[in-house]
């Protein structure tokens, strides 16, 4: 077996667990990767053991899919040094952004960028999920993260920070006792934001665990609600709760991946972001209120 894409269906086979998951990953049919499958195991030998929960590698299978993990890591490798001998100020950037930051925080300064790089064909890629960089999913990553991997290189910059808010019209028009809260689905790293507010008997009302849809409920007026300072404080409407000093949440960092670190498109738009991030900082720390 000395096919690349065979030593791919191995290795996503014994990632997803189910054929169905590893066709949607390869971009195949079930039934293409149900037959491939058939194929290199008649010429290879048993490589996985179907389970009524999915599929799980034999020790002859852990065996190649330890082979084609390496084989991966060497093609992205391979990849990623191809990218970086290009030394022309032109081509494809991808940036990958949390949606809220590039809504709310950088969308015109990825436009300006733009008008700055022409010749930089920029690629955003708006995901809550951290983009691997050693896969080549994103060359720059902006996230709020307490710990990013290690061999990742960039800036850290600062805190984004969280208060509470209300529209203004709600609480005008909402009795006290029939307040009530917007709320995540996760308390992340403000386990007791409820009981340290100024509404701790108020009910949750609702549920949401997208931060631009629960953003936009506080936003219509829909309850009482936690907000990072950059998405609310620029709306008169909307009303901080407290006079206590926003929550530091996690950290942004700028990121790129080492091997890129000094491709010229890459710097580029490296530094860019990174100047316009700190131009906001006091904006993303709730300084601006």
């Amino acid at each position: 077996m000395n096919d690349w894409d065979d030593f791919r269906l191995i290795l996503s086979l014994s990632r997803a667990g189910t054929l169905r998951a590893a066709a949607s990953d390869l971009g195949l049919t079930h039934t293409t990767v149900s037959r491939r499958l058939a194929m290199i195991e008649n010429a290879r030998g048993k490589l996985f053991d179907k389970h009524p929960e999915g599929y799980r590698v034999t020790p002859l299978g852990r065996a190649l899919v330890g082979v084609a993990s390496n084989m991966e890591s060497l093609t992205h490798a391979g990849a990623r040094y191809q990218k970086a001998l290009d030394q022309e100020l032109s081509g494809i950037v991808t940036l990958s952004l949390p949606e809220p930051v590039a809504q709310y925080l950088l969308l015109q300064d990825i436009f300006d960028l733009h008008e700055a790089f022409p010749q930089i064909d920029l690629t955003i890629e708006a995901s809550s999920r951290f983009a691997d960089l050693d896969r080549l999913e994103a060359d720059i990553v902006v996230r709020g993260t307490k710990e990013p991997p290690d061999h990742l290189v960039g800036r850290r910059l600062f805190p984004n920070c969280v208060t509470y808010y209300a529209h203004r019209d709600y609480l005008v028009n909402t009795p006290r006792e029939k307040l009530r809260w917007i709320a995540p689905t996760s308390d992340g790293m403000w386990p007791d934001w409820r009981e340290a507010s100024p509404y701790p008997d108020a009910p949750v009302a609702l549920m949401i665990d997208d931060i631009v849809t629960r953003y936009q409920a506080l936003a219509n007026g829909l309850g009482l609600g936690r907000a990072a300072c950059f998405m609310a404080d620029p709306v008169p409407e909307l009303v901080r709760l407290a006079d206590d000093p926003p929550v530091p949440q996690q950290e942004f960092w700028v990121l790129t991946h080492p091997d890129l670190r000094e491709t010229p498109r890459i710097r580029a738009v490296m530094e860019f972001i990174t100047r316009a991030m700190k131009d906001k900082e006091d904006l993303v720390m709730g300084r601006l209120a």
